[in-house]
């Protein structure tokens, strides 16, 4: 296990530091020493290339790439497997299409975030409330089958979207917040998104012994005091709000897939 965190460790170590010191503006790694311990013969250009555009990217990439590493960890032990990840109930596709539509309708940036932010909470309440009218099959299979479905229909309402948006000013900016990227993001994004990023991540760790319950079947897990239904909606609630956050500041959903596997040994003793 010491091992396994060693690694994880020494991998986000060499990652940071190369991150740091590539890109068009080369630094070596005696100048990124002496920027990080602020000595005053650094040149203004490299100082201003290093604490404002690369690392808040770095600092970024950190957060929101733990933010959906936990969020895909816990899915998988939800749904008992490790494959599974925040897409699967249609998360993604519901916030895609809330945020093309305030995109479309011609809304601010915070607008955007938020009708996004509520398009998969939506999805999610969408998903929980079919799911708990079908009592006749597994809830598991029931679950991933529904968000499924409804992750198609919002598919499908994004299409319909970008069809109706304008192509030299609306499709763009659809196209672009789908892609996401953190190339933009400030230091004022990153306290806007950490203090989230953290408020979520709290109650997941309270929770972890409700979380290895439901990775039981429904009788165990009630057996044991814990009602699968009401504690997968909390955490599914939680879940949501990790990956939206990471969705309204980067849009890249590969960013937390390494981090999910990686997540996996060092929560399953908890």
């Amino acid at each position: 296990m010491r091992t396994v965190n060693g690694c994880i460790l020494l991998l986000a170590a060499i990652s940071i530091t190369f991150a740091a010191v590539s890109g068009a503006y080369h630094l070596d790694m005696q100048q990124l020493l002496a920027l990080i311990l602020r000595q005053e013969n650094v040149p203004v250009q490299e100082q201003i290339v290093f604490w404002q555009i690369r690392v808040p990217r770095i600092l970024a990439a950190l957060f929101l790439g733990a933010a959906l590493a936990g969020a895909g960890t816990t899915y998988q032990g939800m749904f008992r497997n490790p494959l599974v990840s925040p897409d699967i109930l249609g998360v993604s596709a519901g916030a895609g299409l809330g945020a093309c539509a305030a995109i479309l309708w011609g809304l601010s940036i915070v607008y955007i975030q938020l009708y996004a932010f509520c398009g998969g909470l939506m999805v999610v309440a969408g998903v929980w409330l079919i799911t708990r009218r079908v009592t006749r099959h597994d809830p598991i299979l029931t679950l991933v089958l529904v968000g499924i479905a409804l992750g198609t229909l919002c598919g499908a309402g994004i299409s319909l979207i970008k069809t109706l948006a304008d192509p030299y000013t609306q499709l763009p900016s659809i196209t672009f917040w789908l892609l996401g990227g953190l190339s933009t993001v400030t230091l004022r994004d990153l306290c806007y998104a950490a203090p989230i990023i953290l408020i979520g991540s709290l109650p997941l760790f309270f929770l972890r012994w409700r979380m290895n319950l439901l990775t039981l079947s429904d009788d165990e897990a009630r057996s044991l005091g814990t009602e699968r239904d009401t504690s997968a909606l909390w955490i599914d609630c939680l879940c949501h709000t990790h990956h939206r956050q990471h969705g309204s500041n980067s849009g890249h959903n590969w960013l937390g897939r390494p981090g999910r596997s990686a997540h996996c040994p060092l929560v399953d003793r908890s």
